[in-house]
């Protein structure tokens, strides 16, 4: 059978148009679609990828600010702990040292006013002691004891200072009520004249003298006037005496450290010195 050439190459263009014509209006949208697919999907793929590793990045991230946080919540954590047991440690301690600081403040108290009434006891004692001898002295008081009193003024009159004396005289040339024998007792008249004679030896008093009795001085004589005095008593020797146990006491008590002892000495204290001012 011959071959139509005309027929195979109708058939042939035929083709080839079908050809173009399925790739133009088929295979070339076919094939758009499917890269435009294969596109979106290799994109969205992409994106998921980058989704994951920002995920990813995001949960480290997270995971790190948690163990961070949670570092932090256990320092803090144990800084608070520390802290309230510093705190309580100290509190206690405070607590011991005001305890303490009240115990001892409460135990000086109480020493001290031991102290103190133990010093006040031993004033009144010591006040007891010399009032029973005032009274012993007192009872003792006879003519024989008045005679050596009036003996030992006189010679204590006659050993007088220059001045002394010399102040009495211009006291009793200016006022002859100005000079006052004081004695413990009423003196008798032998002893007055022996007196008045002294007086006269010593002084140049020729007037009469005023003879006071002043039971206070207990065993004794003085001459007062002029602001001056002479003379000697049991009185001062016990004030005397009063004074320097006081003074050695007070004396104890501030060595000690101590609250001094109230001087509550029965008498003032003199010293029984042969001038003084009156």
């Amino acid at each position: 059978m011959p071959i139509d050439w005309f027929t195979v190459a109708a058939q042939a263009l035929n083709f080839g148009a079908l050809v173009w014509l399925l790739k133009r209006f088929l295979y070339g949208p076919i094939l758009q679609a499917v890269d435009a697919r294969e596109k979106r999907i290799a994109d969205e793929l992409a994106d998921a990828a980058a989704q994951q590793a920002q995920a990813r990045q995001e949960r480290e991230t997270l995971a790190q600010k948690n163990a961070s946080f949670e570092q932090q919540r256990k320092t803090l954590l144990d800084q608070a702990q520390t802290q309230a047991t510093e705190q309580g440690q100290q509190w206690l301690a405070q607590a011991r040292e005001a305890a303490s600081a009240w115990a001892a403040k409460r135990q000086a108290t109480l020493s001290a006013q031991a102290r103190q009434i133990d010093g006040i006891i031993r004033t009144q004692a010591q006040q007891e002691i010399f009032e029973i001898t005032r009274k012993a002295l007192l009872e003792l008081a006879d003519a024989d004891l008045e005679q050596r009193v009036c003996e030992v003024f006189i010679r204590r009159l006659q050993d007088a200072d220059g001045a002394v004396r010399s102040a009495l005289t211009q006291a009793f040339k200016a006022d002859p009520d100005a000079i006052r024998v004081r004695s413990a007792f009423a003196l008798s008249a032998q002893a007055r004249s022996a007196v008045e004679v002294a007086l006269r030896d010593a002084l140049g008093v020729q007037g009469p003298v005023q003879f006071v009795a002043s039971p206070e001085l207990v065993c004794g004589i003085e001459l007062v006037g002029g602001g001056q005095k002479i003379g000697w008593n049991v009185a001062d020797y016990l004030e005397a005496m009063s004074q320097r146990l006081a003074q050695q006491m007070r004396a104890q008590v501030e060595a000690a450290g101590e609250p001094q002892v109230p001087n509550t000495a029965p008498c003032a204290a003199a010293t029984p010195a042969t001038s003084a001012p009156a």
